[in-house]
């Protein structure tokens, strides 16, 4: 089980990602709604109002899109909650990681329970007709949060690996020094 650390900085990730994109979207839709957009750096970026029924870089379902996308992010939530109550003590990476993923699911799936017109997506990037697709800050913690999520679950099998290898545990945050050719040091 996990300290209490550790249950804050989930929490605390997931709750500051969900109350930055309630705000910062509130104030897209109170500032950006009856213009073309606001220039930030020249065309490279821009703050632009679109909503996206769909899901990430516009992926529609169809006329169930909505409901398929929440039903998805509602269990998406759920299983994140299980792993981060389920994670390994001391692995903060990994609560941290989850909290921003959390955190931006739950943004992203409230803008679909409030509203049929999808999520509201604001930050545009991009140079002339060659943009990103426009995104939000749940969009940026999910993105992050599932890259650092990786990174932990990498690391976790390459600490495992190193266990197995030398026959005896390492600790959590500990992977032994490779060398040169890339074996673990110590191994022939």
């Amino acid at each position: 089980m996990e300290s209490g650390a550790e249950r804050r900085l989930y929490w605390g990730a997931g709750l500051g990602t969900l109350a930055l994109d309630i705000v910062t979207k509130y104030l897209a839709e109170q500032h950006l709604l009856r213009s073309a957009g606001r220039s930030v750096l020249g065309d490279w970026f821009q703050l632009r109002l679109v909503y996206n029924p769909g899901a990430a870089f516009g992926l529609d379902l169809g006329p169930l899109s909505r409901w398929i996308f929440m039903g998805i992010a509602i269990g998406a939530v759920v299983l994140l909650f299980r792993y981060h109550r389920s994670a390994e003590t001391g692995d903060w990476f990994r609560q941290l990681a989850l909290g921003l993923v959390s955190g931006g699911a739950i943004g992203n799936l409230a803008d679909r329970i409030r509203s049929s017109q999808g999520v509201v997506d604001f930050l545009d990037l991009g140079v002339g007709v060659w943009r990103w697709p426009t995104f939000n800050v749940a969009d940026m913690a999910v993105s992050c949060g599932a890259i650092a999520l990786a990174l932990s679950l990498w690391q976790e099998d390459a600490r495992r690996e190193a266990e197995s290898s030398l026959g005896r545990p390492l600790p959590p945050e500990t992977t032994p020094p490779q060398t040169a050719a890339g074996t673990v040091s110590g191994e022939k």
